[in-house]
């Protein structure tokens, strides 16, 4: 999967045609535009369809890589040379990492600025005042489960039982775990870097603070998030880590039980067990609230086709469209116009028994009282600590020696 071949489905789209510096790329004259993306944005056919009706002088390549490890890979291997998409979508753990290149980055134009949501847009303009990212979705979280199994193992199984029962702290939720381990003898939770990762998006400076001070191995929070999910979140997760083929299946066959549950996530559930009637969501999360994902699209300002590659960007990320792909994906919209559309307070989602998805998660996003800072290092540290935790769930080293490992690395870089 880590190697997985991009996917591209070639849509003739209209838009206008570019304008200063745009290049005719096809013998036709239309312009062919390249969009990167990786998981599933909601850009589906028929939204790509519409910007061809409008627009037909277009022609829209869309590539999608199955995972964003391969999307980052490429878009640093190419940016400010040749290669890359005219739009690519850069994901939010890596994207303070791209705005050091934020001069090899296309400005988002004046119309467009104010449209997201303070902390999205904050993130996206660099030292220089150049908002260079168009914000795409954000992740609030709540918690997906199979409300059969639970109910099997004797535990709370509504929706609204499951979020009174984990309405606390990370040691409540881990409460819960372990009785549905006690009653069933298998795990409770998809992975123990989920785990993680909901924990450690509660903590404002997990590794690094805005003056550049390196905390990542000395914060006590940090050191408190590992530890408590090698001692109770290893022992109730099926894997250590997501995205793998049996992670993938076991959504269907009932080797786990619950998830941490951004809405882009839904679809990948609903994707891999369509015919398993048992999943629900709770209104809940642990320790309040938190954000885990979203993305934006940036255009390479070395593109052949800038100006065009920005008006189909401007309106993928418009507040209309971030509502259509909140429908087609669950992708949660960054945009505050969209947060208020009735497409999304009034949705529900049949597969999840119904769920209100639209207050889901407009409650969830409310919750959300932390972001972590994340410095242009962020993503090597966590992945080095992700990768502690992995060694533990292996049973490669303890978790005293996988935390020196972990320091070791950090000292390293």
């Amino acid at each position: 999967m880590a190697i997985a071949a991009f996917s591209a489905s070639a849509i003739v789209l209209a838009g206008c045609a570019g304008g200063n510096g745009d290049e005719a790329s096809s013998e036709d004259g239309q312009i062919t535009l390249t969009l990167a993306t990786f998981n599933d944005f909601g850009y589906d056919d028929e939204l790509l369809q519409e910007y061809m009706d409008a627009n037909p002088d277009v022609k829209i390549v869309h590539n999608k890589a199955a995972i964003t490890d391969d999307a980052r890979t490429n878009f640093f291997a190419k940016l400010g040379k040749e290669g890359l998409a005219d739009i690519e979508a850069v994901e939010v753990d890596w994207f303070a990492e791209a705005m050091q290149y934020s001069d090899l980055l296309a400005e988002v134009p004046d119309s467009a600025k104010g449209r997201w949501v303070d902390w999205k847009e904050a993130a996206a303009t660099d030292a220089d005042g150049r908002l260079v990212g168009f914000g795409t979705d954000i992740g609030p979280q709540a918690v997906c489960y199979r409300a059969d199994l639970f109910a099997a193992a004797g535990l709370p199984s509504t929706p609204d039982e499951v979020a009174a029962a984990i309405d606390g702290d990370w040691d409540t939720f881990f409460d819960l775990a372990d009785q549905y381990k006690a009653a069933t003898g298998k795990p409770m939770l998809d992975a123990a870097n989920s785990a993680f990762q909901g924990i450690i998006n509660q903590v404002e400076f997990p590794y690094d603070e805005e003056d550049g001070t390196v905390v990542a191995t000395t914060s006590p929070e940090t050191k408190a998030a590992y530890e408590l999910v090698v001692e109770r979140g290893i022992p109730n997760s099926a894997y250590s880590g997501q995205w793998s083929d049996d992670w993938n299946a076991s959504m269907a066959n009932g080797e786990f039980a619950a998830m941490l549950c951004p809405p882009w996530m839904l679809g990948i559930i609903s994707g891999n067990a369509p015919d398993v009637t048992g999943w629900e969501i709770a209104n809940a999360f642990p320790n309040g609230g938190g954000n885990w994902g979203g993305s934006y699209l940036t255009v390479p300002a070395n593109g052949k086709n800038v100006d065009a590659a920005l008006a189909l960007a401007d309106w993928l990320t418009a507040p209309e469209q971030q509502a259509k792909t909140f429908v087609n994906a669950g992708q949660y919209p960054s945009a505050v116009e969209a947060q208020s559309d009735p497409a999304i307070t009034e949705s529900s989602n049949e597969f999840f028994a119904g769920a209100p998805t639209g207050k889901i998660f407009a409650d969830r996003s409310e919750a959300i009282t932390v972001t972590p800072y994340k410095s242009a290092n962020y993503f090597k540290y966590n992945t080095a600590l992700q990768d502690a935790i992995t060694r533990v769930f292996d049973g490669v080293e303890d978790p005293e020696t996988s935390w020196n490992t972990y320091v070791a690395e950090v000292e390293a870089f």
